[in-house]
């Protein structure tokens, strides 16, 4: 660890690190991540952050969760970041720890706002984006030559206040990735649908990548609701919708499994 501490910028006393801890895998943390976990005085984590990322926690840390789970009693995001704040007040180096990349659908812009404004020093850390990273792992690109040349992020529960226009969506014809979408897929695949998608479009859903929780279910636009009612898409999952979701089984009978060497 002290030739990793060479390659990452010092973690000062009374800074905060927005940090992305990936997919799950902690082979995926970046060398920042890895540097800051044993650094930090205090971390401060959401529910999708694996536990064995933590055991790289330097002994003496404080480990607060502070996770969001959709249907569940949650830490309120402000409260979350005033506790930030007031930490980093406290002359604690602070590492705010969240799983996939903070900035994509992580609230790590809220937080950044939130330091901003309260004058305190941050930095972020980008990670490996559990959306691209489920796929990836399982043979689907993103992006493929022959099929698309854009990929659409979006997320299953918008803001409040805001609502996404899901046929037009569809209309693109660019594939899309979805974050915590198992509970609102009923009404994602009819608005799909409605847009002109085609039942038959090609789906891929992944649980938990890159842990010995994963799943991974094949299936196809019109069939994604009913499986997920069945169970066996469970939350929280990744779920790609288009061309590339088919490419995974012209490739399988070759791809090794993630972790496979690791775990032998």
């Amino acid at each position: 660890m002290t030739s990793l501490s060479r390659l990452t910028p010092p973690f000062a006393p009374g800074t905060v690190w927005l940090v992305g801890a990936g997919p799950g895998d902690p082979g995926l943390l970046t060398i920042h991540a890895l540097n800051a976990l044993a650094i930090a005085d205090v971390i401060v984590y959401d529910a999708l952050v694996e536990p064995n990322v933590l055991s790289y926690a330097r002994e003496g840390a404080a480990l607060e969760f502070a996770g969001k789970r959709g249907g569940k009693p949650s830490a309120v995001q402000r409260d979350i970041c005033e506790r930030l704040i007031l930490l980093a007040r406290e002359g604690k180096r602070v590492l705010r720890l969240k799983g996939g990349d903070p900035f994509i659908f992580g609230r790590g812009g809220e937080e950044a706002l939130a330091l901003a404004e309260a004058g305190i020093p941050f930095r972020i850390i980008p990670g490996v984006s559990s959306g691209l990273a489920s796929l990836a792992i399982h043979g689907v690109p993103a992006t493929m030559r022959k099929t698309n040349h854009a990929v659409i992020l979006a997320t299953g529960h918008p803001a409040p206040d805001s609502e996404i226009e899901w046929a037009s969506l569809a209309r693109t014809g660019a594939p899309i990735v979805l974050y915590m979408a198992v509970s609102s897929l009923p009404g994602i695949v009819s608005a799909l649908l409605a847009g002109g998608l085609a039942g038959n479009t090609p789906a891929l859903a992944v649980h938990g990548a890159t842990t010995a929780k994963e799943s991974v279910v094949e299936a196809t636009l019109e069939t994604l609701p009913k499986l997920a009612e069945e169970g066996l898409i469970r939350s929280p999952a990744i779920v790609a919708i288009g061309a590339i979701a088919a490419f995974r089984s012209t490739i399988a009978n070759h791809l090794l499994e993630f972790g496979s060497e690791a775990a032998q």
